[in-house]
């Protein structure tokens, strides 16, 4: 091991990046070498030694995935004949700890392991090496759980590139050595069907762009004021409020969303946002309107209202498997409640004022959730209210103010952050430099305090999004928030001019997997400024 130490370049920390190092986001520890390995054409899995059995085929295919993004769809046909057999990468070989898909799980305070699927909190550290001599060499991955496989994997891809001389693959700078884990177990990015539908295949073609930057929450925000495109089996005619017959989904196709995505690591957070943003419900039950002239929010005074929250919850929770559920709560305008006659007098009935009415709709919505086995996430609005009222299973999640992520984790709280001015995608005025530099634990110096953040998300608000521009608006700006969210601290850039390009890099490896990534100069969703190569746009 001490000569093989002597000819490696050790990645240097603390924001100093090694050129020529491109991969992203930048792993918790790496040390590489000189030399070139090349994939057999038969490059194959093995995984001997693992206890893990992969009934469900998550392994396998994404091991598939894998061949299929490092070959870019072109045609290998290397002729190995004259190549020292020594320098052929035969394949990985993959230890698994954990015997299935249900083996561990990190408390995120206690760190303590527990039995369940992929959901918050699960280890999604591995370790990849790559030797650069051996009879028969293999990259090796190990990993507690096939979901830090599933990342390793991906690091592994961003090292592969295709040769166009003698038309293989080959990996440079071996022999590798990283190790990596996740700064923070939630690494979120929202998208929103309600105001654009969007169909499956973008969905789809979305959530795998998430794994290439090793994101792991969908936040799904379905339904609000425009359109309520998902069937709920509990009330039918909710999806009545569609923008039409064709753009809606199914709770099959919930389903296989969900699955799709845990297939990639990738959990899928489903909103119901209430009381406010509800219009589209009454267009199949108009008495859950305050009156035919003053539709939202939501009839805090009728038990039907309720009902069909618990409805749609009951619903989720056969389909939605996390942890989680987001209840929405924000820009919630109470004036229909007191300009309605029969709700102004439930008021008078209930010693209610607007505020008081707010928070009891909101605190009885978090009650039906947590009778459904969920945790709660509301936006911030619920919290700058009455946050000594919400329940303690709270997850604030922090997008209108400065210094609200602090006081929510001061209270006892968690905390989600996506302020709006750094990380909200569809303002295309703000550059990616600002995503990087976004900082979820900013003025929390207080360790427990810090692991009540329990990460990031960045918005992807659908009013002027659809299927057309939804690629080149999230990416690149994305990645550059993934970085912060999955990198330790001390390995992040203090200046985001020094990742420039090895974000470009990265932008460029998104466009040759199919990914409608935009260039990095300019705003969000900018075209190319004039003809040049990828990497200098």
């Amino acid at each position: 091991m001490g000569k093989i130490v002597k000819s490696l370049c050790f990645l240097v920390f603390l924001g100093v990046l090694v050129e020529g190092l491109n991969i992203w986001p930048m792993p918790n520890s790496v040390n590489y070498g000189h030399q070139i390995m090349y994939l057999s054409n038969n490059f194959v899995l093995k995984t001997d030694g693992s206890k893990y059995n992969d009934a469900s085929g998550i392994l396998k295919d994404a091991f598939s995935r894998l061949l299929d993004v490092i070959e870019v769809d072109h045609a290998i046909d290397s002729n190995f004949s004259h190549f020292d057999p020594l320098s052929i990468l035969h394949g990985i070989d993959v230890i698994v700890w954990s015997q299935n898909d249900e083996d561990v799980f990190l408390n995120f305070i206690l760190f303590e392991a527990w039995r369940t699927k992929l959901q918050y909190g699960i280890d999604e550290s591995y370790k990849l090496s790559i030797p650069s001599h051996g009879t028969q060499v293999y990259a090796h991955i190990e990993a507690q759980t096939v979901y830090g496989v599933l990342h390793g994997l991906q690091t592994f891809s961003q090292l592969c590139r295709f040769n166009f001389t003698n038309r293989g693959i080959e990996v440079h700078q071996v022999p590798w050595y990283i190790n990596d884990q996740p700064r923070f177990f939630y690494r979120g990015l929202l998208i929103d069907t309600a105001r654009h539908y969007l169909p499956l295949p973008i969905i789809k073609g979305v959530i795998d762009s998430m794994s290439y930057a090793k994101l792991n929450v969908l936040h799904w925000h379905i339904v609000d004021t425009q359109s309520f495109p998902l069937e709920i089996p509990s009330f039918p005619k909710l999806w009545n409020g569609a923008y039409s017959i064709s753009e809606r989904y199914t709770m099959a196709d919930a389903a296989e969303i969900v699955s799709y995505a845990q297939r990639r690591g990738i959990s899928v957070l489903a909103e119901v946002d209430v009381p406010g943003h509800a219009l589209s419900w009454g267009t199949g039950y108009p008495s859950l309107w305050p009156s035919k002239d003053c539709q939202q929010p939501l009839d805090v005074s009728k038990e039907f209202t309720f009902k069909v929250i618990d409805g749609i919850l009951s619903d989720f929770s056969k389909t939605f498997k996390y942890r989680f559920v987001h209840l929405g709560g924000d820009e919630v305008n109470t004036s229909c409640w007191t300009e309605t006659p029969h709700i102004r007098r439930w008021l008078r009935q209930h010693g209610l004022n607007e505020s008081g009415a707010y928070q009891y709709f909101v605190l009885r919505a978090q009650k039906i959730a947590l009778s459904h086995g969920y945790e709660i996430i509301n936006w911030e609005e619920t919290f700058n209210d009455f946050g000594s009222k919400l329940s303690r299973k709270t997850v604030v999640q922090n997008w209108l103010g400065v210094g609200v992520a602090e006081k929510v984790v001061a209270s006892g709280l968690r905390c989600i952050v996506s302020n709006q001015d750094k990380w909200y995608l569809d303002h295309l005025d703000a550059p990616w430099e600002g995503f990087y530099m976004n900082e979820p634990l900013t003025n929390i110096t207080n360790h427990h305090q810090q692991k009540l953040v329990l990460g990031g998300e960045v918005c992807m608000w659908g009013e002027h999004i659809d299927a057309s521009d939804i690629e080149q608006t999230i990416w690149p700006r994305a990645a550059a928030a993934a970085e912060r969210l999955w990198t330790a601290y001390d390995n992040l850039a203090k200046d985001p001019s020094h990742v420039f390009e090895r974000l470009a890099h990265f932008r460029c490896l998104l466009n040759r997997r199919g990914v409608a990534a935009a260039p990095l100069f300019g705003p969000g969703r900018v075209a190319p400024y004039e003809p040049g190569s990828c990497s200098k746009q």
